[in-house]
């Protein structure tokens, strides 16, 4: 196990539920030392976003240690700002009013560390006319256009099955963060860096919210169709449904051939890309009749074997026992006391020399209080006075 390329950051995680824990997994990952900050047990309840040992939350605060700290008192502030002196980053993803209430904002923080860098997730940015509402990731994916343009025409809106906009929100930050630590090399300065959670989700839209923007296109509901690329969608086998991606001429040409079916390419109505967009529904039909006689598996294979991109649809467990996905592992073993021997979901990123590591399981509430604070300067007893008192 080596101290990772991280390492040197030291990471005060005031996070909850998803967005904000998302974008402290990855500096954990790559070695960064993360301190999950909660309330005491006698504060009160936080919402964490989950059952502390659900797959949600194991998945979300892995490779961090776990203190308690009531922010809300006098001495838990100052404890805080004790922690603040030596780290690099913070990270929060309080309602935008909130980090203010409790006089940890960026000014503040600049005050006691000026290298310090604040990451802050809201839900629809620090300032402006719903600066002070919650943010819920299904509201930002309405209000981010996504809504609009997923499911079935004429369906009704329809919700991405992830959270896309809070994981979105979550990596955006993370690339801020990264992005100040870099700057910082030169400046001597830390930054606030902030995303919102609505702000990923139009970024996320991308080539989609860009047709408004450029072209002045609204975009509507193409369901398993590909918007613009055609044809690409889901298709009937004779034992499930399969992805096929066969837009363009000269692979649209293979797939034709591919599944001996030559007149495709040559009918008038098919035989240009503009044709084949304008008479979408009946080329779908058509395809789903020839592909009918194929198993899924059976064509996949014929298909990539031509150059034509096509794949499985997978349910989760399907999807962890693809031998590709096997190979990527992106499901990483980790050992939790309390749970036993468990996977989590592994980083998309491949690095040559620093890969990511999965060094410990999601720790326990405050299971390690007492090791951090004596690394920072606090002995026993004021460590046991402070828990006596509902500080930490």
């Amino acid at each position: 196990m080596t101290a990772g390329p991280l390492a040197r950051f030291t990471v005060l995680d005031l996070t909850r539920v998803r967005a904000g824990p998302t974008a402290v997994r990855y500096l954990a990952d790559w070695g960064a030392n993360c301190i999950k900050i909660e309330m005491p047990p006698a504060a009160g309840e936080m919402d964490m976003g989950g059952p502390r040992h659900g797959p949600d939350f194991q998945n979300l605060h892995r490779n961090k240690r776990s203190i308690t700290l009531n922010l809300k008192e006098p001495d838990g502030k100052a404890v805080f700002m004790k922690l603040v002196e030596k780290a690099d980053v913070v990270v929060e993803n309080y309602r935008a009013d909130v980090k203010f209430r409790l006089g940890i904002d960026y000014e503040s923080l600049k005050k006691v560390n000026p290298r310090i860098i604040l990451g802050s997730i809201s839900g629809f940015g620090q300032d402006g006319p719903y600066a002070k509402r919650a943010g819920f990731d299904q509201i930002a994916q309405g209000m981010g256009g996504l809504m609009w343009i997923t499911g079935m025409p004429g369906q009704g809106p329809v919700r991405a099955g992830i959270a896309v906009a809070d994981v979105g929100a979550g990596l955006h930050c993370a690339i801020g963060i990264l992005i100040a630590l870099l700057e910082r090399e030169s400046s001597g300065q830390g930054q606030w860096i902030s995303t919102s959670l609505l702000q990923a989700m139009i970024s996320m839209c991308d080539f989609q919210a860009a047709r408004w923007t450029i072209a002045k296109d609204v975009p509507g509901q193409a369901g398993n169709n590909h918007p613009t690329s055609i044809p690409t969608g889901v298709f009937k086998t004779k034992d499930g449904y399969i992805n096929i991606a066969a837009s363009g001429g000269h692979i649209y040409k293979r797939f034709c051939d591919a599944i001996k079916a030559p007149e495709l390419f040559t009918e008038e109505r098919f035989a240009t890309d503009k044709a084949r967009a304008q008479n979408r529904d009946a080329l779908n039909e058509e395809i789903d009749k020839r592909v009918a006689k194929y198993g899924s598996a059976e064509l996949v294979k014929l298909l990539n074997d031509a150059g034509v991109p096509a794949g499985p649809i997978y349910k989760m467990d399907e999807m962890f026992a693809d031998p590709q996905v096997k190979h990527l592992k992106m499901a990483h073993p980790v050992a939790s006391p309390k749970l036993g021997d468990i996977e989590v979901i592994g980083q998309a990123i491949n690095m040559s020399r620093t890969p990511f590591e999965m060094r410990s399981a999601t720790p326990e509430q405050g299971e390690h209080t007492e090791e951090v604070l004596k690394e920072f300067g606090y002995d026993t007893s004021s460590i046991a006075d402070f828990r006596k008192r509902g500080v930490i």
